[in-house]
């Protein structure tokens, strides 16, 4: 059983480290695009870069959630102990980055309160 499922588990997980790549850089080209945006309308503010930092950050999340899967799967079959270490190392890492990214977002996603002092219009 597992000489038929070594070969599918180490192309899926290519597949995904694929999409890891895949990911990042429409992600990256989004935020350059949001970059050059805000470059030529500065009159826009903080919302257009904010909105650029979480395009940015939500892409990062999902390329991280793809890289787990990946080395998850890669560690399946056959892991020795230090496989299951490393995974286990990278996988706290991993989803470490990704709370404290989802977090960001959900902190950055509400809408910017005026500054104190300031009448409401």
């Amino acid at each position: 059983m597992e000489e038929l499922l070594a070969p599918i588990a180490h192309h899926t997980a290519t597949v995904l480290e694929a999409m890891v790549i895949l990911t990042v850089c429409i992600g990256a080209v989004d935020a350059v695009i949001g970059a050059v945006r805000y470059l030529t309308h500065p009159r826009d503010g903080s919302d257009l870069r904010r909105g650029v930092w979480l395009g940015f950050a939500r892409w990062l999340v999902l390329s991280l959630e793809f890289a787990l899967g990946a080395d998850l799967i890669r560690t399946a079959i056959a892991p020795t102990w230090t496989d299951i270490g490393q995974l286990a190392a990278i996988a706290t890492i991993r989803t470490v980055l990704g709370f404290f990214l989802e977090k960001d977002i959900d902190t950055f996603s509400k809408p910017a309160e005026p500054a104190q002092g300031s009448e409401p219009a």
